[in-house]
């Protein structure tokens, strides 16, 4: 008598449950939550470590893209305001993963790409060690490329890699000539500061009437001469002697901020 043999076809595996009925998340989101976590540390850690006058700012939209200005305030880039981005892929901060920092600002210099802006961050860092390189590495670069002095402890071979090797002659053969470029570097930064990219969270705004309002009532408040937003972390308009004294204090300053804001409408321009 013959038989007829089945063969149970395979069951179909189903994705762990939690007791809440919630999927259980594979290895690879497990590990990607914990990049995401990490890079949130990082970026707290800046607020205390950030090197001075280099801000950094989230994007609204992507967790690893980030804007940022340096304001430059020595050197022969001397008053410049350069924009960028700092982008990290996915898999960061692994072996090997690079942040990748690209000015938005023309950059006259020889560690930025002339076309792209891009900053060479894998050339500065061709060993990306997790353990020892944090974006807070990367932004102490991005300040220290404005303040080179000379190129002498450099071999060739790494003088070559270099993405803009013009400017790196011109540095080298014609410091008057490579100035001149830095100068005109700088007034673009300063005359394109206002021109922000769609998305970004560094903005720039033109002076208003508002501004002017919370000059005269800090003069009202405190009196004397005002600093004129060259005391760094100061507001504009903020009275030098009480700078110094250090008189005036965060929340006096925000309740006038606030004064100011409520005038609303008082300060919309006729048509």
């Amino acid at each position: 008598m013959n038989r007829l043999q089945v063969t149970p076809s395979p069951a179909k595996r189903t994705p762990r449950m939690r007791r809440s009925g919630q999927p259980t998340p594979n290895t690879v989101e497990r590990e990607q939550a914990m990049r995401d976590y990490k890079l949130s540390i990082e970026y707290r850690h800046l607020k205390q470590h950030c090197p001075g006058g280099v801000y950094l700012v989230p994007s609204f939209d992507d967790l690893r893209l980030f804007h940022g200005v340096i304001f430059v305030r020595r050197g022969a880039f001397t008053n410049g305001i350069f924009k960028f981005t700092l982008q990290c892929p996915p898999r960061y901060n692994d072996v090997g993963t690079h942040p990748k920092v690209k000015f938005s600002s023309y950059v006259y210099n020889p560690h930025v790409h002339p076309q792209t802006g891009e900053m060479d961050v894998p050339i500065a860092y061709p060993h990306w060690d997790p353990s020892k390189h944090f974006i807070v590495t990367v932004l102490t670069y991005l300040k220290r490329i404005f303040y080179v002095k000379d190129y002498k402890g450099m071999s060739m071979e790494e003088q070559l890699r270099h993405p803009n090797q013009e400017a790196l002659r011109l540095f080298q053969t014609d410091p008057e000539a490579y100035r001149r470029r830095v100068l005109e570097c700088v007034k673009e930064s300063q005359r394109s500061v206002y021109l922000n990219d769609p998305g970004c969270t560094v903005k720039f705004l033109e002076e208003g009437p508002h501004h002017e309002a919370f000059r005269k009532l800090m003069e009202e408040k405190f009196g004397g001469e005002e600093v004129g937003g060259d005391v760094e972390g100061t507001p504009r308009g903020t009275p030098k002697k009480e700078v110094a004294s250090g008189v005036v204090t965060r929340e006096e300053t925000l309740a006038i901020i606030e004064q100011v804001a409520k005038m609303g409408t008082d300060f919309e321009q006729p048509k």
